[in-house]
């Protein structure tokens, strides 16, 4: 006859069992962590089964976070929500599966509003983990809305959603909404929660666009537009001769002048705007064809880019031709990235952000950089 003792372990196999499949369910990177932590203390251990994504924050902690503190509140038995707070790892991502955890957790946003937003907006086990990583970098980048936002659009498109861009929306999108900041100042279409992320993106270009072209040019005007204002067949040939006058030109003409700065900066471009009786009518762009030292006229478009007529090109022809071009004096050339970006420009427009977020992201740096823009 079987006595009841006999049957006892049966219940501590069975939790071993299921332990040992929940542990297999990390990605391998992390499991060897994971199962080292885990042999700390069945009460570690139970976080594999109770909540699997802290066990991982624990075991493959993000930069700058000690584990300590919270694995010795789990040993002492405190609650899931008190270890959590220790652990600084957010009580909604208790639902996610061990599969899906792919790097570090970044720190998250976890207040009972944001809790109860991003419960509408969970992503399916697919899509976990590119939706951990938006997420995650959305919360680092703007603040809780944007954040909701990005995880919203993951789940309705997630392939729709460019991660190598999100910085740059991102970054729109705070500014959209710090309107006493020079950031704000430039932008055209700020963000809205409603956006899809493509109109997201489309807009953060024209703005990145116009940010690159204050930064490149700075505050102050263009020392040298190359040539002479005139009236030439009752055309008016005026310089554009700062970001901001190329910036308003773009915007009235519908043309892409404002992605000029770099060439502008580097001595090799020159923006004009003609106009007729105080109306826009073409933007002109000097420039140089081969090896000519002397300024050609390389493009003449009217609104839009559209072709214009024949005797809007004769009075550029006549107004070029109208200077004594052998006594013309361009700047050298420069080359190409040799010209550093406008470093109070630079100040101005990201102060706001540093000083919101008090530090210097890597990827934004307080010294100028092109690489940073581009990268942006």
């Amino acid at each position: 006859m079987r006595t009841n003792s006999s049957r006892a372990p049966v219940g501590s196999f069975a939790r071993s069992n299921l332990l040992e499949r929940q542990l297999q369910r990390y990605r391998p990177p992390f499991q060897a962590a994971v199962r080292t932590l885990a042999t700390r203390h069945n009460r570690v251990a139970d976080l594999a089964l109770s909540f699997p994504t802290r066990l991982f924050a624990l075991a493959a902690p993000r930069r700058g976070l000690n584990p300590a503190c919270a694995i010795a509140r789990a040993i002492e038995g405190a609650s899931l929500a008190e270890v959590a707070a220790a652990a600084d790892v957010p009580l909604w991502l208790r639902k996610f599966a061990p599969e899906v955890l792919t790097c570090p957790l970044a720190k998250l946003p976890d207040n009972r509003f944001f809790r109860r937003q991003i419960a509408n907006h969970l992503p399916s086990r697919k899509a976990a983990p590119t939706w951990l990583r938006a997420v995650s970098e959305a919360a680092e980048v703007a603040d809780n809305a944007f954040t909701v936002w990005v995880a919203k659009e993951i789940v309705r498109d997630r392939r729709g959603v460019k991660l190598d861009r999100l910085r740059r929306v991102g970054l729109w999108a705070w500014f959209s909404r710090q309107p006493d900041t020079f950031g704000h100042s430039l932008i055209e279409k700020c963000w809205t929660p409603e956006m899809q992320f493509r109109s997201a993106l489309n807009a953060a270009n024209g703005w990145r666009t116009t940010v690159e072209l204050h930064t490149n040019l700075g505050g102050e005007p263009i020392a040298d537009v190359w040539l002479r204002p005139a009236l030439v067949d009752g055309y008016y040939f005026w310089p554009l001769g700062s970001a901001a006058e190329i910036a308003d030109e773009a915007g009235a003409m519908s043309n892409c002048v404002r992605t000029y700065g770099d060439a502008v900066v580097h001595h090799r471009y020159r923006l004009w705007s003609m106009r007729r009786e105080g109306r826009r009518v073409a933007t002109l762009g000097l420039g140089f064809r081969s090896s000519d030292p002397m300024p050609n006229v390389v493009q003449l478009k009217g609104i839009g880019n559209s072709a214009v007529p024949f005797e809007v090109w004769m009075a550029a022809r006549r107004w070029l031709n109208g200077h004594d071009l052998s006594r013309f004096e361009a700047k050298q050339q420069m080359a190409w990235n040799s010209m550093p970006l406008d470093r109070a420009t630079w100040t101005s427009l990201w102060r706001p952000y540093w000083l919101a977020k008090r530090r210097f992201p890597v990827w934004l740096p307080l010294a100028p950089s092109r690489r940073a823009l581009e990268r942006l």
